[in-house]
């Protein structure tokens, strides 16, 4: 079961002015089933995206990187094609094919350029894509287009997830209303730089496509380039954010100005939301674990080790069975790669339960305190390091039997 997750409310997602969704059943994988979704994108739209760094990276994110290469010689992003159920991953170059031929059946529906499509898959890797049936789906997705299909769209991404992921906030930005509305799928192969997951925001804001693209990279370095479920990185991790530039304000070009600032807290804030859902619906997951890092000298270094911690198959063993072995989360925190760590600095904490001082237990702490936390589904681990200032949080989940059996079964 999530972790203190619910299915979003479909009424409580905005519709974002420029942008309408159909899905549609195209039996990419599994007979009646929603696989198939269409993001048609208004004329003007400013369209960014980051990508995994997994070298071995499916055919629809090379695609996808190509085309937004080519912003600014080409006319802009007008359509996303999603497909659930097959990761057109480990395919070759029949692979880039088939994803070639879906932007270019999209194109010839919607009577655009196929270079002004972006294709995302998910699901099984190193299966051919049966780009067929996806095109045959096509004009039903079509005939599916609407403002407020978000919740839908939601649900169709889905793979192991087990609630579909959105979250949606207005804001006002020189005088006019601006939406911000968000999906993303996610539950397994989870890790930073991106994960397996899919994300698309989409904003009716003014923004130019410089600041887009550096507003796309904060946001995702601030929320699902902090989350982490098993540490493996996926071939297919995407994250876009589309801005239709329908809204009424003045152009944004600066992040710093004061509509910049209040975009910018906006987006993340949805971002974040989407990521710590992606944990929280963690495959098999029955806690919710804030890692936070403190008096490092700098936020890399603070990462490193809040990721030792997150990705420490014993400690997220040890949360499963509320097991205070907390020695465990110190031998990450020294494994974690800085050199001059000096542990007679480190304190450790659970929630406000002080574990250990000096590099060592606490003489006020009582393991009784330690395992009262753990029971809880949702628990922060703190580290302060005292080495500086700097600071960073990630956000992770337990391993339970729950993550082997849905991992060994994946594919049936």
């Amino acid at each position: 079961m999530p972790v203190n997750l619910l299915a979003p409310d479909p009424a409580s997602l905005h519709p974002v002015p420029g942008v309408e969704i159909g899905i549609a059943m195209a039996g990419v994988r599994k007979a009646h089933r929603r696989d198939l979704t269409v993001f048609r994108l208004a004329e003007g739209s400013a369209v960014a995206g980051v990508f995994t760094q997994n070298r071995f990276c499916a055919a629809p994110v090379q695609l996808c990187r190509q085309h937004l290469a080519h912003l600014g010689e080409a006319p802009g992003i007008r359509a996303l094609l999603v497909n659930t159920g097959n990761a057109n991953a480990g395919t070759g170059e029949d692979g880039l094919a088939r994803a070639r031929s879906t932007c270019e059946a999209l194109a010839r529906h919607l009577e655009i350029a196929p270079e002004q499509v972006l294709p995302f898959s998910t699901g099984v890797i190193m299966e051919t894509l049966p780009s067929e049936r996806i095109e045959a789906g096509l004009p039903a997705a079509l005939a599916d287009l609407k403002a407020a299909n978000w919740a839908a769209a939601a649900e169709a991404i889905m793979t192991t997830d087990t609630l579909p992921k959105a979250a949606s906030r207005q804001v006002s930005i020189g005088g006019s209303t601006v939406t911000i509305t968000g999906i993303a799928k996610g539950a397994g192969m989870i890790r930073p730089h991106m994960a397996t997951m899919l994300g698309f925001v989409a904003t009716d804001a003014r923004i130019s496509q410089r600041a887009l693209q550096a507003l796309v990279r904060e946001a995702a370095d601030r929320s699902f380039n902090r989350i982490t479920i098993d540490g493996d990185t996926s071939t297919n991790d995407s994250f876009v954010l589309i801005a239709s530039r329908q809204a009424a304000h003045p152009e944004i070009t600066e992040l710093e100005s004061p509509e910049g600032a209040a975009l910018r807290e906006a987006v993340i804030a949805v971002s974040q939301q989407l990521a710590q859902a992606i944990v929280r619906d963690g495959e098999g997951a029955t806690k919710f674990i804030t890692v936070r890092i403190d008096g490092g000298r700098t936020k890399d270094e603070c990462r490193r080790v809040a990721y030792a911690i997150a990705h420490s198959p014993l400690v997220k063993t040890a949360f499963f069975a509320s097991d205070p072995n907390l020695g465990r989360i110190l031998a990450a925190v020294g494994y974690a790669g800085i050199d001059d760590l000096e542990q007679g600095l480190i304190d450790l904490y659970l929630d406000e339960v002080h574990v250990a001082t000096k590099g060592g237990r606490h003489a006020a702490y009582l393991e009784a305190d330690g395992q009262r936390v753990m029971k809880q589904s949702e628990i922060t681990v703190r580290v302060d390091l005292h080495r500086g200032n700097a600071h960073a949080t990630v956000w992770t989940c337990d391993l339970s039997h729950e993550y082997v059996t849905i991992n060994a079964d994946y594919r049936s």
